[in-house]
């Protein structure tokens, strides 16, 4: 793993623009392969440690990546792990022809992604909960 643990927060902004464009995009239209493009890059990011949409923004910022306010790394994979469960769903789901389930799906990364960028993530809010559920688990055990 990259011995960086944070992410500049624009390149974790153009990672939820893209999200959000995309889920738009494919809502309007029905084309599922618009989610090919956000479930791809989080996949990469996943998997391999690059995240496709976040390499192509970084030329574009004018100051030192250590310059930008930091994300945490770590939460952010988590993020990642939802909104790439949360695409897969309604990739899986428009392909099978289930229309209102995969807009479901749709909505909910759309909706976590808006919230993320107006500065609420609810990623982290779900991630804090299971932090805290853990603790008291142990905690009564």
């Amino acid at each position: 793993m990259p011995v960086n643990q944070t992410i500049p927060r624009p390149l974790v902004r153009a990672n939820q623009w893209s999200i959000v464009i995309t889920v738009i995009l494919f809502m309007i239209t029905r084309a599922s392969w618009l989610l090919l493009i956000p479930l791809l890059s989080g996949l990469s990011s996943l998997f391999f440690h690059v995240h496709p949409i976040m390499e192509l923004t970084k030329p574009l910022l004018k100051k030192p990546l250590s310059h930008y306010v930091q994300e945490d790394k770590t939460q952010q994979r988590f993020n990642q792990i939802l909104a790439v469960t949360m695409l897969s769903a309604s990739l899986i789901s428009a392909w099978l022809g289930w229309t209102v389930l995969s807009l479901i799906f749709a909505a909910m990364v759309l909706a976590a992604c808006s919230l993320a960028i107006l500065g609420f993530c609810v990623g982290c809010y779900i991630h804090y909960q299971i932090s805290l559920w853990r603790q008291r688990k142990l905690e009564n055990s």
